[in-house]
């Protein structure tokens, strides 16, 4: 019983410490989707500028035809902004949770991965931003005018231009980590530089499918999408590049310092 007892005290404390720590992260989000929510009308401002410059100088508007769909969407940009405030917080919970349990080593060896994520992900969601969403947003608008005598004009409502800035935000972000994915399948073995490069070409068309995936189903967007990817792939195959060669030089390094050790001793 006594033994029971103390392999069973290492998980108590365990979920303990990890019910803390998630509950620090709803409060995290709690509080910024409180703070976000009463800076909605800004946020909501802020995610309507490409669509505004897409508009030009003449100026556009945004509709909604449920009487309970502007409140909502309110909600759902202060959830969306909560999320993006709160992450680092959320972050720094996994990382303490997580981090005793390594060697010194191991903690080197992730801390590049999370420091890359969150460039990652916003850099892939600044993209969707400042170059992406202004050019689809011109290019839908482009259908608007005269077609065989009706007039044609383009009314979106507000809940789904927030969709639709969600969806290409989550898109691109998200596909942006897909090289901390690859190197970390890499540093655990799962996963080659040689076999990646074996499978390029189907890689390239799944990056191609996946753009069609995530993003409006027209060509524009599927191509600013399917393109960094590719790049990506390729960056994340010259990366592993160095990480191998340096692998292989630490290695011959431990088994020279073994060979010199070994012949001190005789």
């Amino acid at each position: 019983m006594k033994d029971l007892d103390e392999s069973t005290a290492p998980l108590l404390e365990h979920l303990v410490e990890l019910r803390s720590r998630l509950l620090r992260c709803v409060y995290a989000l709690v509080l910024s989707g409180i703070v976000c929510y009463y800076f909605s009308d800004k946020i909501f401002a802020f995610l309507a500028q490409p669509l505004r410059d897409a508009y030009g100088p003449h100026g556009g508007k945004l509709v909604y035809t449920k009487l309970y769909e502007a409140f909502f969407v309110q909600l759902k940009v202060a959830i969306f902004g909560a999320f993006f405030v709160s992450f680092p917080v959320i972050a720094n919970q996994l990382w303490a949770f997580v981090a005793p349990g390594l060697y010194a080593k191991e903690k080197r060896a992730l801390l590049p991965f999370l420091l890359a994520t969150p460039i990652l992900f916003v850099s892939g969601a600044a993209l969707a931003y400042y170059v992406v969403m202004p050019t689809a947003f011109h290019f839908f608008l482009g259908f608007q005018g005269n077609a065989g005598g009706v007039e044609v004009e383009a009314l979106p409502s507000t809940e789904s231009y927030l969709a639709l800035v969600m969806q290409f935000t989550l898109a691109f972000g998200i596909s942006f980590l897909m090289p901390v994915l690859l190197m970390l399948l890499n540093q655990a073995g799962i996963v080659s530089r040689a076999q990646l490069i074996s499978v390029r070409r189907y890689m390239i068309v799944a990056a191609v499918a996946v753009a069609a995936v995530l993003t409006p189903p027209d060509v524009v967007s599927q191509l600013m999408l399917a393109v960094p990817l590719i790049l990506l792939f390729e960056l994340s195959l010259i990366a592993m590049w160095f990480t191998d060669r340096k692998r292989s030089a630490e290695a011959a390094d431990e088994e020279r310092a073994v060979v010199e050790t070994g012949g001190g001793e005789q």
